[in-house]
């Protein structure tokens, strides 16, 4: 079994303040998973969509229709937008290995890439989330989403998105220390 097939789906806290660190393996190459990351076409399929200019600097506005992702999206826990919008800025790129940006100021993520034989390593690392609460919400976020982008990689249907961030929201609540 090699390293990637042994990968924990769970995202886990690192050694910085506030800051979750997940990986996935997904179908190489190099190149089409850089086009999940930053083509909107492709992008909207598992996460947000929204144009963005690859250069360091450059602002963006990330749309997520979660309701859209997946069929059916399952039941929206109380008090999920149908539609939220971001303001972003990409602070950091060098295609096709890493795409770092900030969301409104308040947290940074960072997007890895690693190839290893005929798959590549996604690590996405969300720094500087601002309280617990704020941590599961994104760390069954993140988890889900990745988990569809698998999915969609691999040509297969994702499970109901809201089903799997509801499940996830409580075992994160399990799993990360209060």
């Amino acid at each position: 079994m090699t390293e990637t097939m042994t990968l924990d789906a769970y995202g886990a806290l690192t050694d910085e303040p506030m800051t979750l660190r997940i990986q996935r393996s997904l179908p190489g190459p190099i190149d089409r998973v850089w086009a999940y990351l930053t083509e909107n076409n492709l992008r909207r399929q598992w996460l947000a969509s929204g144009e963005m200019e690859l250069k360091a600097g450059a602002p963006f506005e990330l749309v997520w229709r979660n309701d859209e992702l997946t069929t059916p999206p399952g039941e929206r826990p109380e008090g999920m937008p149908v539609e939220n919008r971001m303001q972003t800025q990409i602070t950091q790129i060098d295609p096709p290995r890493l795409l770092a940006f900030t969301w409104r100021g308040s947290s940074d993520v960072t997007f890895e890439l690693e190839p290893r034989g005929d798959e590549v390593l996604l690590t996405v690392t969300h720094r500087r989330l601002p309280d617990r609460s704020t941590l599961l919400k994104v760390a069954a976020g993140w988890h889900t989403h990745l988990d569809i982008l698998v999915a969609r990689a691999r040509g297969r249907e994702p499970a109901p998105l809201w089903t799997t961030w509801s499940r996830l929201h409580a075992e994160y609540d399990a799993r990360l220390p209060a």
